[in-house]
């Protein structure tokens, strides 16, 4: 995730500027190839919890569902930014922990739940939308940045070791390293091109294609799946849970933090205004879509930076292209072939590209970390965080298991315990304690400064 930019950029097509029907579906297919967690975090959650084939690729066809209608709210009169919504880590690791524990019937009916309490939170009105008001608690590079190398390193455990898969390891391990080595090999040559930008999707082709000549792979299930259909209302059953309703608003936190810094280098770079009334706008669109694509069973979404990041080396920050790419995602959500081929490509292929993208994950934490300024405060606010949230991966299993599923479902997360102790803690020390310490300091010199006259 490509999430740290000039802020100087110049947007040789502006953001209100309208391209011709065949541009707009041209560049807006061009963000769609950056919606990598589409291709990767259905499977990945599949794959974990043992799903069947069609049950993965229904999910696959709820994100994209979820991802155009949010895109299109934003990129329409919610926001009125060049923005691509896309499903997000943190609802990732969120379904993934709830549907293992619970079931995906209550990890999805919590999170529409969840996404109905920062809707009210955010609400666009005057006086109402406190959302907006809270942005300087989340938004800030420490907070977000360290979350995202928080996040990261949680979701290594997830890729390498199922490069091997269950059988024929060694074909496995020979199409995860191709997958790889292409990847490595577009993202470093392939230049300010759709080469570069969809590096993730030609690498999975590839390692696909190679799987399919050494290895065997199976696309039966494409040629029975039907051509079109509407989503289902909450597909996987129904169920609430509080404490899986805490860890969902934890993931709604975290992908709110990370929409406000893409709205702020849009408008920026637009030279346009980003005031609270309208960065409420936005997060209660993407709440109301994230919802709405919860009760079709897809998982919740965030403002991609790699998408920004097309529109930082295109230079075209037209609204309409982005709101193409959304009309694009939900005609693709609502044609099951897709979602079933996707489902089928194979599992050591897809492990090998989600590699790549966690590793980009934790280095855009370091990108944006990169402009705070390491003073011994701060240290402690991200230090202590992060040590703190990775060691929860290690707590013994004797202790976990007898909490209360309230705090085992929070405890055993680090992005979800990181998200908490960077907020709590980058308040309380940088916008509390700080300015009393800058006060005493600049009093204490004045002092010294009136006896020495």
């Amino acid at each position: 995730m490509h999430s740290t930019h000039s802020e100087e950029q110049v947007l040789t097509v502006g953001i209100e500027e309208k391209l011709s029907i065949g541009a707009n579906v041209t560049y807006g297919f061009q963000h769609l190839l950056a919606l990598t967690g589409i291709f990767l975090f259905p499977v990945l959650i599949g794959q974990a919890l043992g799903l069947d084939a069609s049950i993965i690729g229904y999910m696959i066809q709820a994100c994209f569902l979820t991802t155009g209608i949010v895109t299109v709210l934003q990129s329409g009169k919610m926001l009125r930014l060049p923005v691509v919504q896309g499903p997000t880590a943190a609802f990732f690791v969120a379904v993934l922990s709830a549907g293992s524990t619970v079931g995906l019937g209550t990890a999805f009916g919590s999170m529409a739940v969840a996404g109905l309490i920062f809707m009210l939170l955010s609400i666009p009105v005057r006086r109402f939308g406190l959302i907006g008001y809270l942005n300087k608690f989340i938004s800030p590079p420490i907070v977000y940045g360290t979350l995202l190398i928080i996040i990261g390193a949680q979701l290594a455990d997830i890729g390498l070791k199922n490069w091997f898969g269950s059988a024929d390891t060694g074909i496995n391990f020979a199409a995860s390293l191709v997958t790889v080595l292409i990847v490595l090999v577009l993202l470093i040559f392939g230049g300010n091109t759709i080469l570069r930008r969809g590096a993730l999707l030609w690498g999975i082709i590839a390692g696909t294609i190679f799987y399919s000549i050494f290895g065997t792979t199976n696309f039966s299930s494409v040629a029975a799946a039907g051509w079109f259909s509407f989503p289902d209302v909450f597909p996987f059953g129904f169920g609430v849970s509080v404490p899986i309703v805490i860890l969902m608003l934890l993931a709604f936190l975290q992908a709110s933090a990370e929409a406000v810094g893409m709205y702020t280098l849009l408008t920026k770079w637009g030279n346009q205004k980003l005031d609270n009334d309208r960065v409420n706008r936005g997060l209660f669109g993407e709440f109301l879509g994230s919802t709405l694509g919860a009760v079709f069973g897809g998982l919740g979404t965030t403002s991609y930076p790699e998408n920004i990041g097309i529109v930082r080396v295109s230079g075209i920050g037209s609204r309409y292209v982005t709101m193409t790419a959304g009309v694009l995602a939900i005609v693709l959500g609502l044609i099951p072939k897709v979602g079933m081929f996707i489902a089928s490509l194979p599992g050591p292929v897809l492990s090998a590209a989600s590699t790549i993208l966690f590793g980009i994950i934790a280095i855009s934490g370091i990108q944006m970390v990169s402009k705070v300024v390491w003073d011994e405060l701060n240290l402690v606010v991200a230090g202590s965080s992060f040590i703190i949230s990775l060691g929860t991966m290690y707590l013994p299993a004797e202790l976990t298991q007898n909490l209360p599923l309230a705090f085992q479902s929070i405890v055993t997360q680090p992005m979800l315990v990181g998200v908490v102790l960077l907020i709590v803690l980058n308040t309380v020390v940088n916008i509390w304690i700080r300015p009393l310490l800058e006060r005493r300091s600049t009093t204490g010199v004045s002092e010294v400064t009136s006896e020495a006259v």
